[in-house]
């Protein structure tokens, strides 16, 4: 039973972050769209070593490794991608 709200809480949690990620995203201006992905990658640098940590913890090792594994891999992409947006993106403002 302690499990199921504990499970009830974090989907709450994730909702409650998702609609507040999007109605954050969407009121910032164009002009501060390089720094808010500069500080997006950093968030997603950390979720990557929560997510090597989380990999290697848990009762259940293959559900726990196959999830990690997952969580490192897309926050990687997120990463990655970040970097290259605001690269791209500082390169439009550099005198030719």
């Amino acid at each position: 039973m302690e499990s199921q709200a504990l499970l009830v809480l974090l989907l709450f949690v994730l909702v409650l972050s998702i609609f507040l990620g999007f109605e954050l995203i969407n009121k910032v201006p164009s002009t501060l769209h390089t720094p808010l992905m500069s500080g997006a990658n950093a968030i997603s640098g950390i979720t990557i070593v929560g997510a090597l940590l989380a990999s290697g913890a848990g009762e259940e090792v293959t559900t726990s490794i196959l999830v990690g594994t997952f969580a490192v891999f897309f926050a990687s992409i997120n990463v990655v991608g970040g970097y290259l947006v605001t690269n791209r993106m500082l390169k439009m403002f550099k005198k030719k």
